[in-house]
């Protein structure tokens, strides 16, 4: 199975199956145009949005990042994500997730996971939020250079806190990491949001993305600080 048919797959299984649910959602679009002694062009965006009833909780996002440097692409990549939750009680639930991510910029040419399993709701006041999951699942790899494969078994873990400063403004930080035999996924995004009206804010995010299993030469972590506009839908 490609690349192509692992995310068509993604998307028809996080947003065909409830569609017929009432979604909302939340956008990010950042970008750097430079003219001059150097030429550069960058475009950063990111798109999430939820679908909740008294049971069920859907969500799906994208996002991608793309860099231009004096002609030549620097950065490129994207992602598409989802996840279902089954509400057990005010706080535990049960949840399956996929995610898919292409970078050119890595020795992987994509990694494919799915998981499931166990969450909760440490916090759930009005200001603060600090949400956590574990579970297990199974990853699709393949190498860039020798268009390899690998399967392997994973551990998946997630942590969401969100914390609201003040009426207009809130900070948050997700971590994620998905660790198998072959590699260790490690990504954390960190920010914050200052609301200009109900349906627009300007927000500032510092993201961190690293893999313990790479060649020589290539370097282990990317990092990336991008200034957005956040629009509500």
């Amino acid at each position: 199975m490609n690349r192509m048919t692992w995310a068509a797959a993604l998307l028809a299984l996080t947003v065909a199956a409830p569609a017929h649910a009432d979604w909302e959602g939340k956008g990010e679009l950042g970008g750097v145009l430079a003219r001059g002694n150097t030429e550069t062009e960058t475009l950063a965006g990111k798109l999430d949005m939820t679908s909740e009833t008294d049971r069920w909780k859907h969500m799906a996002g994208f996002s991608v990042l793309h860099t231009v440097n004096d002609g030549i692409t620097s950065a490129d990549r994207y992602e598409l994500r989802g996840e279902s939750q089954y509400k057990l009680t005010e706080r535990s639930y049960l949840f399956g997730a996929l995610r898919y991510e292409d970078d050119r910029f890595t020795d992987y040419d994509y990694q494919f996971t799915a998981s499931g399993g166990y969450g909760y709701r440490f916090i759930d006041g009005e200001a603060t939020k600090l949400d956590g999951k574990i579970g297990l699942g199974y990853r699709r790899s393949e190498l860039r250079l020798s268009s390899e494969t690998q399967d392997d078994m994973i551990v998946r873990g997630a942590l969401d806190f969100s914390h609201q400063l003040t009426d207009t403004t809130r900070i948050y930080d997700k971590f994620l990491v998905e660790a198998g035999s072959d590699n260790t996924y490690l990504q954390n995004i960190a920010g914050i949001e200052v609301s200009m009206t109900d349906a627009l804010a300007l927000g500032l995010s510092y993201e961190v993305r690293h893999n313990t299993d790479v060649l020589p030469g290539t370097k282990k972590t990317d990092q990336v600080l991008t200034a957005n506009l956040v629009f509500g839908f």
